[in-house]
């Protein structure tokens, strides 16, 4: 009866952490590339009380065993690098990634970021930066005089200045992939950082090696699908549910079992 007791918690614990997974990607819906997530879950050890393949008699072997579990735990959350819808936005510094690849992000305190969000700004120095003020890397300064900026699908960065007709090239976006990505350490900020899960960073040229090629003027949003988290909220909630109910059988049968004295 305890061992009841205790399983339907542990399933009652892994359907929190599977609501709460969900809650999260719902309240992301409309982030700027963000990557949803699912929690995987494993059974606990199982306590053996007759082995398979025991002898039930000198010439004959039991076919089937008796184990009886001690409920779930969980194994993992793991995020989902597929790619999401775009949105036409026509700002000339909101670029997406079409295929595989992040954006590089330089942090204050010297480390790499990196993200699929490409809603980029510009500071007071010139430099495209995120919605943080975070600078891109390799660095990217807009001129002050700049009347158009140009961004190729290769990354290449070039303005139109003063008066001009002509461009001129100012810089290029290097975009990051691993061979891991659901290894990434997720910051929040729309930002990921490397781990020995992840795999050591791959850099080079959009639309080469395997890169994602850059659109201007899209963003990338949420890979959410409203529908699909609605319909796990509810198969959540109901397994929490009948945990719950499993947890009260358990008590109302241990309840028989002490009344038997009376």
């Amino acid at each position: 009866m305890l061992r009841a007791l205790y399983s339907a918690a542990t399933g009652m614990q892994a359907q929190q952490i599977n609501i709460d997974t969900i809650a999260n990607n719902l309240a992301n819906v409309n982030t700027t590339g963000f990557k949803k997530s699912r929690a995987d879950f494993q059974d606990i050890l199982y306590q053996t009380i007759k082995p398979a393949g025991s002898s039930s008699t000198a010439s004959t072997d039991f076919p089937t065993g008796i184990q009886v579990g001690n409920g779930s735990r969980p194994a993992a959350v793991q995020k989902f690098f597929t790619q999401g819808d775009y949105a036409a936005t026509m700002n000339q510094l909101d670029i997406a990634i079409d295929g595989s690849g992040f954006f590089q992000i330089s942090l204050p305190d010297g480390t790499t970021a990196y993200t699929r969000a490409g809603a980029f700004k510009l500071d007071s120095q010139g430099r495209v930066v995120t919605s943080d003020g975070d600078p891109m890397t390799p660095s990217i300064t807009i001129p002050a005089d700049t009347t158009d900026i140009v961004i190729g699908s290769d990354g290449t960065v070039s303005v139109r200045q003063g008066g001009t007709t002509d461009t001129t090239q100012v810089g290029s976006i290097q975009l990051a992939k691993f061979i891991n990505p659901a290894g990434l350490n997720a910051q929040g900020r729309n930002l990921f950082k490397e781990t020995s899960a992840s795999g050591t960073a791959q850099t080079g040229t959009p639309g080469l090696s395997g890169f994602g090629v850059i659109s201007q003027g899209f963003l990338e949003l949420s890979n959410v699908s409203i529908v699909e988290e609605m319909v796990g909220l509810i198969i959540g909630q109901r397994a929490y549910e009948i945990n719950s109910k499993a947890v009260q059988s358990a008590d109302q049968m241990l309840e028989v079992a002490i009344n038997l004295v009376r």
